[in-house]
């Protein structure tokens, strides 16, 4: 019986597609407070020492704070296929979601104890606190493939996304409160470990009351040593790569995409605060016009795609962050020809607050619409490995780029650092371009059809 023709069914459906949901409301708490907006400038300018005379004096806190989350994402590397096979041959997704969940949020509170100079303990439980985040997202989005038809994945998705960013808005109201990023004032700036995760904690709960283990006919025996079952799963997924072109094409694509994300997120902030100079009211403005734009962009992308489909929506995406990496490296030029035509006295800060707003719309589509594209690429019966597959490519993608981009700050400018980003936009939409969208999908259901 269709959900349509019973109101009870559909009643649970929806209640655990809210569940769901607000996994990505309860952890972009995480992602927004600590690695793009407050403890990102936390850490590059007040636990790691200045240099005093550089042109740039956090260049080492930036180069360590991308090494930091650099080895978060290889430890996820290493680990996240095989969990994703591990859960889907004993059915405790739900299980695992809990454990990362748990993780982040104690290790996201004891920042509180990371004081000026403690670069080592800052660096571990950064690196620890992303490495639960970046897990839970692996382990919740492998629950996409069971909320829904194919259809109608890009719709959840990007309602996921969209209501995800509204909870960075929650969260980073709290950490706003907190006052100046000065060492006079670091006993109050210590508090936004402690806040997030008491806001990650309690924003969650829903996801584990309403969202349901979906069980898979796979039946095993409490003996079996499930780190070999995920090995080997994943090698025959490996193995089987050849049914499945289409996904590792797109993969490859998602790579590059996943690594300037990873800068993007990682450093955007920390770029207008040492590159453009804004000051607190810029920030403020920022981040509202950021966090509103993504959730739209997540929104009204996700409706794109149900339309025009899922490959058409990831380009348009990717076309627009190539827009957005252009009028930001030439945000001083921009401002001067927009001041001379219109007559304005416009300043380089507000114009590249305002360029913030089409990354925050690039930020929320691109995430919502891959996530959904790997979503309608995999078997049910797969679901696990082949998310696991999207997080090591997105991993992988994050640890080398944000490497890289550390290391490259350190020869040049962090402006002209920055042009690697517009480069990984454009690799990935050429190659994307070889994606057969519809090929994919039947090669899903053949799949599906046999086991």
């Amino acid at each position: 019986m269709s959900l349509d023709k019973n109101p009870e069914a559909k009643k649970k459906k929806n209640r655990e597609i809210f569940g769901w949901c607000m996994f990505d409301f309860a952890n972009s708490s995480y992602t927004t407070v600590i690695i793009s907006v407050v403890y990102c400038e936390i850490f590059t300018r007040l636990v790691v020492p200045a240099e005093v005379g550089s042109d740039n004096p956090f260049r080492l806190g930036n180069t360590l704070w991308a090494w930091a989350l650099a080895a978060s994402y290889l430890f996820v590397v290493a680990t996240g296929p095989i969990f994703g096979a591990i859960t889907d041959y004993s059915s405790k997704k739900k299980l695992f979601l809990f454990f990362s969940y748990i993780g982040c949020v104690v290790a996201t509170f004891l920042l509180y104890y990371v004081e000026p100079g403690m670069i080592w303990l800052g660096m571990v439980l950064v690196a620890f606190s992303n490495f639960f985040f970046a897990s839970g997202e692996n382990f919740a989005s492998s629950f996409l493939p069971f909320l829904g038809s194919k259809e109608d994945l890009g719709k959840i998705s990007g309602y996921a996304w969209g209501i995800g960013y509204f909870g960075g808005i929650g969260s980073v109201a709290l950490a706003t409160t907190l006052g100046d990023y000065t060492l006079d004032n670091f006993d109050n700036l210590k508090l936004v470990g402690p806040y997030t995760a008491i806001f990650f904690l309690i924003a969650a709960i829903p996801t584990f009351l309403f969202l349901k283990e979906p069980h898979l006919p796979l039946g095993v025996s409490h003996k079996v040593n499930y780190f070999k079952i995920g090995k080997d799963r994943v090698i025959q997924t490996l193995k089987d790569a050849t049914h499945f072109k289409d996904l590792m094409i797109y993969l490859v694509s998602l790579f590059f995409t996943m690594a300037a994300l990873a800068i993007v997120i990682s450093f955007a902030f920390i770029y207008g605060s040492q590159e453009i100079h804004i000051q607190a009211e810029h920030k403020q403005a920022m981040f509202i016009f950021i966090q509103i734009s993504a959730a739209i962009g997540a929104l009204a992308f996700g409706v794109i795609q149900d339309s025009i489909g899922a490959k058409k929506t990831f380009n348009l995406t990717l076309v627009l962050w190539l827009m957005t990496c252009g009028l930001i490296y030439y945000v001083h030029d921009l401002t001067a020809f927009m001041n001379g035509v219109l007559g304005k006295n416009w300043t380089v800060q507000w114009v590249f607050v305002f360029i913030s707003s089409l990354a925050g719309m690039g930020l929320g589509s691109t995430q919502s619409a891959s996530r959904a594209l790997v979503g309608i690429f995999s078997p049910e019966s797969k679901s696990g490995e082949f998310f696991g597959m999207w997080g090591l490519s997105g991993k992988i993608a994050a640890a080398l780029g944000l490497f890289l981009f550390g290391y490259i700050q350190t020869l040049v400018s962090l402006r002209n650092a920055f042009l690697v980003v517009a480069f990984f936009y454009f690799l990935s939409l050429l190659i994307n371009l070889f994606v057969n969208e519809e090929r994919g999908v039947e090669a899903a259901n053949r799949f599906q059809e046999k086991t």
